[in-house]
């Protein structure tokens, strides 16, 4: 669902209700309520300015509303200021709505999901295929359990008061109470079978302690600085999430450091929470079975519960093609054909270098192809590898980073690639290069310039009923079993009756530098990682319809 506008105010209703120490709980301090109160006020006439009918509007409130020693009154303060009902969700429609939260996230989920909060911690399973719309969950929803990055923080003062093994108590209370929980999910044999395949379960992560360390993650990212600033989709190694001491290390650091600005998107709020997460994370590597990687999610309660609003049909939509919907034509269809007939029929292989080209990937480029056709020359290439991060894709809810990355080289390769990006771009170009293996990236590079070439022939992207072009390719092999990519351009060519030119000619002076740089691709000195890098020697035909 595009979202029109976004706010957020740095309150922790949690935090509110401790004294500084975290000795005692106290009431929302008055203080608070009417800061809430008026931010709310605020959302109120955004809500008028942008037409939004009274009846879409609700106020949900998690577990730091629910067990509030005032929570009838702050809820009160917040009916006779906006005419608002505030609804409070059970601990387990709490999980449920942030499961789906996850769900929204990403196209596809199937793993273990954690929710940290403020004051509890979610653990559930989940399954969403997403080309149905379903999305399966245990039947109760999620376990809660007491372990949110506030709460731990506090539970931890007063353990360091107390003294003695506190601590270590404290640690096998939390690894305990979450293996039991694991156990009473009962976690359905589909998903276990794919874990033991795979080498175990994804782990999808959301909440803001969890956000905040993948931003510290990134920060420690083997590509540097890592190019996409948006934490929904990253996906990070099992061991670089459990590295605790390396995280903890990168932001002692950075609070060190007087002139800088610390870890990006860390608050010193949240910079605070980092040991307690810290002390959870080595808690739930001890008591969680077999975890290959963790998944970072934006989606939380608040799109949980948009996405739990929407129809199943809604639901089962790829969401980059919802993405990318508005820069289609009508005859995109066709489009999309011409650039999946550039790929040889093998593709879906294993050992196929085209094999993470997804046919919503192929339909996405054939969308987004011309969009940037109406900017200046000297800044398409830049404009079309910033789209999915700082561009008009940026906001877009459901791609993962590998998505990004993939559709902004595609792009950028079809408007010219590297050689026509300006110094400032350039780094930029080789971080968001890192992030795909060197054969997925030596196709992606290939099938962007391809689309070069039907960009040009079809500058308006409507197909209509004259083929202009038409692309083919096969695979053959050399001695060595070396792959090589056979490409055959047709081109519809009419004879000048003036003059006796070669209908080839006229394609050689239209497109010359097109079918040039896909026959470049096939030259080792052009791979990524150069001749000793990665890629496939590249044949061209050129002839006529």
């Amino acid at each position: 669902m595009p979202t029109l506008y976004q706010s957020r105010v740095g309150i922790s209703l949690y935090d509110a209700q401790f004294t500084p120490d975290k000795a005692q709980r106290i009431p929302i301090p008055d203080q608070v309520i009417h800061s809430v109160v008026a931010s709310l006020i605020q959302f109120k006439n955004t809500c008028s300015d942008f037409s939004v009918r009274s009846q879409n509007i609700t106020v949900l409130a998690t577990e730091a509303t629910r067990t509030a020693i005032n929570s009838e009154a702050f809820r009160k303060a917040i009916k006779d200021a906006t005419a608002w009902d505030v609804t409070l969700l059970a601990k387990e429609d709490e999980g449920r709505v942030g499961a789906m939260g996850v769900a929204s996230s990403l196209g596809y989920v199937g793993g273990l999901m954690m929710d940290l909060g403020g004051g509890s911690t979610q653990l559930t399973w989940i399954i969403s295929h997403g080309r149905d719309g379903n999305l399966q969950l245990p039947q109760q929803g999620a376990v809660s359990m007491p372990f949110g990055a506030a709460a731990l923080t506090k539970r931890l003062m007063d353990a360091d008061r107390e003294g003695g093994d506190s601590r270590q108590r404290f640690a096998n209370e939390i690894r305990d109470t979450i293996s039991q929980a694991y156990a009473s999910l009962h976690v359905p044999d589909e998903l276990v079978r794919a874990a033991r395949q795979e080498g175990g379960f994804p782990l999808y992560l959301s909440g803001g302690g969890f956000r905040g360390w993948g931003f510290v993650l990134m920060s420690q990212h083997a590509v540097q600085p890592y190019p996409i600033p948006i934490i929904n989709g990253f996906t990070a190694s099992k061991e670089d999430f459990l590295n605790t001491s390396a995280v903890q290390a990168s932001v002692a650091k950075e609070s060190e450091e007087e002139e800088g600005d610390g870890v990006f998107r860390i608050s010193e709020r949240r910079a605070s929470q980092v040991p307690a997460v810290a002390f959870l994370v080595t808690a739930l590597s001890a008591a969680l079975p077999h975890i290959k990687e963790v998944r970072f999610c934006q989606g939380g309660v608040r799109e949980g519960f948009l996405y739990s609003t929407l129809s199943r049909e809604v639901r089962a939509q790829s969401p980059l093609q919802v993405a990318v919907a508005p820069h289609s034509r009508d005859d995109n269809g066709l489009l999309s054909k011409i650039l999946f007939d550039c790929i040889p029929d093998d593709t879906k292989g294993h050992d196929s270098p085209f094999r993470d080209i997804s046919q919503d990937m192929i339909n996405a480029l054939a969308a987004t192809m011309n969009t940037h056709s109406t900017y200046a020359r000297d800044i398409r290439p830049s404009s079309a590898l910033r789209f999915t991060t700082t561009g008009a894709m940026a906001a877009v809810h459901g791609l993962t980073h590998t998505e990004r990355a993939m559709l902004a080289l595609l792009l950028c390769e079809r408007w010219g690639g590297d050689r026509d990006l300006p110094p400032t771009d350039q780094a930029f170009y080789a971080a968001m290069s890192s992030l795909l293996d060197p054969m997925t990236l030596w196709s992606v590079k290939l099938l962007g310039r391809m689309a070069g070439l039907v960009g040009t022939m079809y500058p308006a992207g409507r197909v209509g009923r004259e083929q202009r072009v038409k692309v083919t390719s096969k695979w053959t092999k050399t001695k060595n079993e070396n792959l090589v990519l056979h490409v055959d351009l047709q081109f519809r060519a009419t004879q000048d009756k003036m003059t006796s030119r070669n209908p080839l000619d006229d394609v050689q002076e239209m497109v010359g530098s097109d079918i040039g740089r896909i026959g470049k691709m096939g030259k080792k000195k052009n791979w990524p990682g150069g001749r000793e890098g990665s890629g496939c020697k590249v044949e061209v035909t050129v002839g006529t319809l």
